[in-house]
């Protein structure tokens, strides 16, 4: 046998002169010399046309987690200016995710609602209900309980509003049938319905959802093709957002942010609350009841998460808990010098095992990172430091700024850009949130919230198993901290001789998440997932 080289700078075939738009030139040849190597050592023959057409089409694959689509409402929002509102952004729900569990639950909601408004004749053909989940909800929603929110949103529940035991329930028995009533059929439901299709291919998005009404013949009667775009945000085909007014203070970049309030002599949180009364109709009482809301219900999933004691949490990692030993320790005198930390981290741990069970938590920005804002909150509101509920609120504010910049010019999905879009923004706008209850100038928030996400960078989202336990939970309390070491080193420094300012990370932070390998983004296919074996 002739000695085997694999060097696509050698022997390139004249096919590579005539190579399809949609194929890489540099994955053509690689694939064309394997395919040739693999032929030597097994003896077979590939005529040259087809070793051509081979690598051609293996070089063309689709990748999860390509371009998305210019069609997108998230695609289209970016070209103008920030016009997301905190009750878009902050969502309770249950987890351990907002893209895989919190998004499809509100977009089955949906489809069911429509099926209740479709004409009686329409309904009449109807036989039954049917969910198909592509791309990383198909490939991570066993470990996210994808299948469970998606038939919940079948039977009219809302994550805001379920009950997590009715959750739990799904999963501890999972053959379980469930009624549903449109018109006046009554059907059978169960999570045989909610179909685990194709992990790759060509979508609008890497979180793509089909859900059909269908017809006895099993033909869909009515079916709408759905998109979970992150941070429980969903889309569908056709989605045109809602009238919204304009915002008195419009802004795209933090340093336009930053203009209006020092031109004003405001504060960010100030900014922020001037635009969301414009922009939504509401009063201010009518923002800050919503901020309160999410507050106590941050302070709330730290303290229940508090109380469970190396309990072991759902699915095959068999993880115990330890956020309650961790705050013990932390009680220890002789551990009093990593008090602060030792509390913070607990605090993280706390809200984040309330995740991984599936209990209801905070989007901010994500499911996956729901441990980081809650712990700066709690840490601040319930800590020694007991900060008025009133700056909280304005923290709140001051950390939506810096996610909805984060949203508005890169992604907050993980399936998108990695676990620096969830962790990373999440740690960010904690900075933020730190920064504005210290009274701190604009300039020094932008530069902690800045160093909180430039030190997130490049960080992959590889949860073993699916499940958002491993790396995931411990994550949280690393982004708690690393918020506060940005406000720290903030505060210190000449806030003017910062050298990266906020916009370009967070340019950083988008380019990085389409750069980044396919496999890395929510797939369970490569890292942690890939390596860690589960005995």
């Amino acid at each position: 046998m002739d000695s085997i080289k694999i060097d696509p700078a050698q022997n390139i075939p004249p096919e590579c002169d005539h190579l399809p738009a949609n194929v890489d030139r540099r994955t053509f040849l690689m694939r064309h010399a394997v395919i040739g190597a693999a032929a030597a050592m097994t003896g077979t023959t590939w005529a040259m046309d087809a070793r051509a057409q081979q690598a051609t089409k293996e070089a063309a694959a689709p990748k999860l987690g390509g371009e998305l689509s210019p069609d997108l409402n998230v695609v289209k929002a970016s070209k103008g200016p920030v016009m997301i509102l905190a009750d878009e952004f902050y969502k309770v729900g249950p987890g351990p995710s907002s893209s895989h569990t919190i998004g499809p639950m509100r977009i089955t909601y949906d489809f069911y609602q429509r099926c209740t408004k479709l004409p009686a004749d329409q309904l009449a053909k109807a036989a039954g209900l049917k969910v198909h989940l592509f791309g990383s909800l198909s490939a991570t929603g066993k470990g996210h309980g994808t299948e469970r929110a998606s038939l919940a949103g079948l039977l009219g529940k809302e994550p805001a509003t379920v009950d997590p035991l009715f959750l739990d329930e799904m999963r501890d028995k999972p053959n379980q049938s469930y009624q549903v009533k449109l018109g006046d059929k009554t059907y059978t439901l169960s999570l045989a319905d909610i179909v685990y299709d194709s992990t790759k291919g060509t979508f609008h998005h890497p979180n793509t959802m089909i859900c059909k009404l269908l017809g006895g013949d099993g033909k869909s009667i009515y079916e709408l093709e759905y998109y979970s775009v992150g941070g429980g945000f969903i889309e569908w085909k056709g989605y045109e957002p809602p009238k919204k007014n304009a915002p008195k203070y419009p802004y795209a970049t933090m340093k336009e942010l930053r203009a209006h309030a020092e031109k004003n002599n405001l504060t960010i949180a100030q900014v922020m609350m001037a635009n969301e009364t414009t922009i939504s109709g509401k009063t201010e009482a009518d923002v800050n009841a919503f901020l309160d809301k999410i507050m106590n219900a941050m302070v709330a999933t730290v303290k229940v998460g508090l109380t469970f004691k190396d309990d072991v949490l759902p699915g095959p990692i068999k993880l115990h808990s330890k956020a309650s030993t961790v705050y013990e320790r932390a009680q220890d005198d002789k551990y009093a010098a990593d008090k602060a930390i030792a509390l913070v981290s607990a605090f993280a741990l706390a809200a984040s095992e309330e995740n991984a069970r599936g209990h209801l938590v905070i989007t901010a920005p994500t499911g996956g990172s729901a441990g980081v804002m809650p712990a700066i909150v709690y840490a601040l509101a319930e800590g020694p430091r007991a900060v008025p509920r009133e700056k909280i609120r304005e923290g709140l504010l001051a950390g939506l700024a810096v996610g909805y910049l984060c949203k508005h010019n890169a992604t907050l999905a993980a399936a998108e850009g990695g676990c620096q879009s969830e962790i990373g923004v999440a740690s960010a706008m904690g900075a933020a949130l730190i920064c504005q209850t210290l009274g701190t100038p604009p300039q020094v928030l932008e530069n902690a919230a800045e160093s909180a996400l430039e030190h997130h960078l490049g960080m992959t989202c590889d949860p073993v198993a699916g499940y958002v336990q491993v790396p995931c939970i411990e994550r949280c309390a690393f982004g708690a901290v690393k918020a506060w070491i940005a406000v720290m080193i903030a505060t210190n420094e000449i806030a003017s001789r910062h050298r990266v300012d906020l916009d370009t990370t967070i340019k950083t932070l988008a380019d990085t998440g389409k750069d980044m390998n396919a496999k890395y983004k929510e797939t369970s296919e490569a890292g942690l997932a890939q390596n860690l074996v589960l005995c």
